[in-house]
């Protein structure tokens, strides 16, 4: 359990810091073991990080991120508190680390034994080098490519080394470095013609491609690199024992997997045209109907960007959308439905929203009490789809099959057998079109993933989007790695 975490996204603030300084235990440690004993005497882990998807942020429950994962399961182990700062780049992780300021620095940091002052935990995960480019320009497909394009990297991330190490063969390739900018930050700089490509990790292309419908993927350039955790080389020794002594464990139960394929594993993004589409809706028209949805949201406990989602996937926020089996107005309710609910005109943009979010939670009230966590609102919402019955049935079919009837993933993958003769007949309400609610499901959690990044990252695009491609302002960001001539 995490206790202590950060309530701003870039810090945590943790009280009595003196008090427990104090504390310390006045015993001699070994050398090896100062830093381990200085942890559990003050009686929590001090963690460097960044405020990257990757790695660390606020989530819509709280603080969320695989490298936050993994340290807070670590800081479990050692049975102290985690404390984070993620207020800095790669450099400022590796200097807090280096000098003592950090415990541990967990923050996409490629494994570079050459680095004085710090000591690298066993491997994480694999880091693969990606080059990405803006749409529009001719194809880049080979290291050849890049010479003459304007590229830029993240200063420390590890894109650096491989693109000197291409310069040695390609000696006219240049490119920039930023100590100041993350993978967003460079993904908008592409798409809006500040760079023509750039260097980042496969992973964060998955994680934030959905979000930069301009930017296209290149190819793989180099050999992987590791991530890998970075502790001081001073008195650290212990504590560099215990991480990979917990990492081999994480990996030996499948555990450590099983975190990396869920933040990094699934890639059912919407295509390019569609991404592209919603995105543009959502800059022209939810702010028409952002009020009704705030409203609704207060009266349902549901996120306002969840129902806006919905929204979006029943009728692309039209308000008099009609389909042939008379289901109507923004959120496409049923004349059947909008009495139930309590709604006199399905046409009316905020009645329609109401009546819409009261169907959703009336569906998630309706779930057995089995049904936990973020699998229970994925569930609900197919049952706006497809019908609760019908869900019902899903479930059973799931539990027929030995999966787990209250499993979001298991009944997602028994939904289509409810178009099967063999299935369907085994089951109360028959046949219905299973396959449409798994993908009904998955688009409105790709709209609620874009609603979520642009609410978070509105700001930081804003500032990015004043500036004009070859602003003074945009080239000081970068240092310049000019060509071996």
């Amino acid at each position: 359990m995490l206790k202590a975490f950060a309530r701003h996204p870039r810090r945590t603030a943790l009280a009595g810091l003196g008090a427990l300084l104090l504390g310390w235990p006045a015993r001699q440690a070994p050398p090896d073991a100062a830093l381990l004993a200085a942890i559990r005497g003050r009686d929590f882990l001090q963690v460097a990080t960044r405020n990257t998807p990757t790695t660390y942020y606020q989530g819509r429950q709280g603080p969320t991120g695989f490298e936050f994962e993994l340290a807070r399961r670590f800081a479990d182990r050692l049975g102290v508190s985690l404390a984070l700062d993620s207020d800095g780049n790669i450099g400022d992780v590796l200097s807090a680390v280096r000098d003592g300021d950090a415990d541990l620095g967990a923050a996409a940091l490629p494994l570079d034994p050459s680095l004085p002052g710090v000591n690298f935990s066993r491997a994480i995960m694999t880091l693969q080098p990606l080059v990405v480019y803006r749409r529009g320009l001719a194809p880049i497909d080979t290291p050849e490519d890049l010479i003459g394009h304007s590229i830029g990297v993240i200063k420390g991330s590890g894109a650096s080394l491989v693109l000197r190490e291409l310069q040695s063969r390609l000696t006219k390739l240049s490119w920039k470095e930023s100590a100041d900018l993350e993978v967003a930050d460079l993904l908008s700089m592409v798409e809006n013609g500040e760079l023509d490509a750039a260097v980042i990790y496969a992973h964060q292309f998955k994680l934030n491609r959905l979000f930069f419908p301009g930017v296209e993927n290149g190819f793989l350039i180099g050999d992987p690199l590791s991530l890998a955790w970075a502790l001081p080389a001073r008195g650290g020794l212990a504590l560099l024992r215990r991480v990979n002594a917990f990492l081999d464990a994480m990996q030996g139960s499948g555990t450590l997997d099983t975190l990396i394929n869920r933040y990094f594993g699934h890639d059912d993004y919407l295509e390019y045209v569609g991404a592209r589409t919603f995105i543009q809706q959502a800059n022209q028209r939810l702010d028409d109907y952002k009020d009704d949805f705030v409203a609704a949201a207060k009266d349902t406990g549901f996120d306002w960007k969840l129902l806006a989602a919905l929204g979006y996937q029943e009728s692309h926020w039209k308000p008099r959308a009609t389909s042939p089996t008379g289901v109507r107005g923004l959120m496409m309710l049923t004349e059947r439905t909008a009495q139930e609910v309590g709604i006199d005109n399905r046409l009316d943009p905020a009645q329609s929203i109401e009546g819409g979010a009261r169907y959703l939670r009336e569906m998630e009230q309706r779930l057995q009490p089995e049904i936990q966590g973020q699998d229970r609102l994925w569930m609900a919402l197919a049952a706006y789809n497809v019908g609760l019955g019908h869900l019902y049935d899903a479930q059973k079919i799931a539990d027929m099959r030995g999966d787990d009837p209250y499993a979001w993933p298991d009944v997602r993958k028994a939904l289509p057998l409810l178009q099967k003769r063999e299935w369907y007949s085994q089951v109360r309400h028959g046949y219905a079109r299973g396959g449409e609610p798994v993908i009904y499901v998955r688009n409105i959690r790709r709209y609620y993933e874009i609603l979520n990044y642009m609410e978070r990252s509105e700001q930081q695009f804003f500032q990015l989007n004043q500036r004009a491609p070859g602003d003074a302002d945009t080239q000081q960001l970068f240092d310049v790695v000019p060509p071996v001539l």
